[in-house]
């Protein structure tokens, strides 16, 4: 089963280019999800009184197209399965034809993204993923449909171009007591944007170890012919998130 859900871009999410920044992009596709899981009856409204909760591990996304400030944008989505206490859900994502003339009175959605993200559930006391997918409340959830996106591996990054410190402060964190996936993506742009406008885009982002307040995250990041690739590191050293943007021409 699929299900769709409608925004209208806001000022304050677009930049100097009046785009779409990435990592707003992220939270609609992060707000679509969490929207979606309550709706069916696993959401955090239902986890969080369990001590669960709803963690992203890895997310890709292709945009041809960047929506700006005041455009419509759909968001398709399904949960393509559930398995090995991973659970994969799917995205197209649309913008509604600006030009009224374009097909009469009828709407017309121009596909302009696609994205694949893994979830995991948190025992958020023990620190640790949990197996419930076996529950009765994910019983018929599962589309099934797989929209083809070959995972991206991160590799380490020996000798970055540069390196941004970022200190996780209080509007970093999320109600799970962590650092919000949005904010890792934002400080990685903020040490680094590569000039991805006019072209086709490919994020790809890996989280690995949850950062929590206080910490200071090193983002190192290594400028690519096609891209640029990121690695930020926490206090001991250990890989906390990596990403990678791949950019070409349309």
């Amino acid at each position: 089963m699929k299900y769709s859900y409608e925004y209208e871009i806001k000022y304050q999410e677009v930049d100097d280019r009046k785009k779409l920044r990435l990592f707003n992009l992220e939270n609609y596709l992060l707000e679509v999800a969490g929207t979606v899981a309550d709706d069916l009856g696993f959401g955090i409204k239902v986890l969080h009184p369990r001590g669960l909760t709803w963690i992203l591990t890895r997310m890709s996304i292709e945009m041809y197209d960047l929506p700006t400030h005041n455009d419509k944008v759909r968001f398709e989505t399904w949960i393509e399965g559930n398995a090995h206490m991973l659970s994969t859900r799917d995205y197209r994502i649309y913008k509604l034809n600006p030009d009224p003339s374009s097909k009469g009175s009828e709407k017309e959605w121009i596909l302009i993204g696609l994205c694949k993200s893994v979830w995991a559930v948190l025992d958020m006391e023990k620190r640790e993923i949990v197996n419930c997918f076996e529950e009765p409340i994910f019983d018929g959830c599962v589309d099934g449909e797989v929209i083809e996106m070959p995972r991206v591996r991160m590799t380490t990054i020996p000798e970055p171009t540069g390196c941004v410190p970022h200190k996780i402060v209080y509007s970093d964190i999320d109600y799970n007591s962590h650092c919000n996936s949005c904010r890792y993506l934002q400080a990685m742009l903020d040490a680094y944007l590569p000039n991805y406008y006019r072209k086709k885009i490919r994020l790809d982002i890996n989280y690995s170890k949850e950062a929590l307040l206080g910490e200071t995250l090193q983002t190192n990041y290594l400028v690519t012919e096609d891209g640029v690739q990121y690695q930020q590191k926490n206090n001991n050293g250990e890989t906390s998130c990596s990403a990678k943007i791949s950019i070409c021409d349309l």
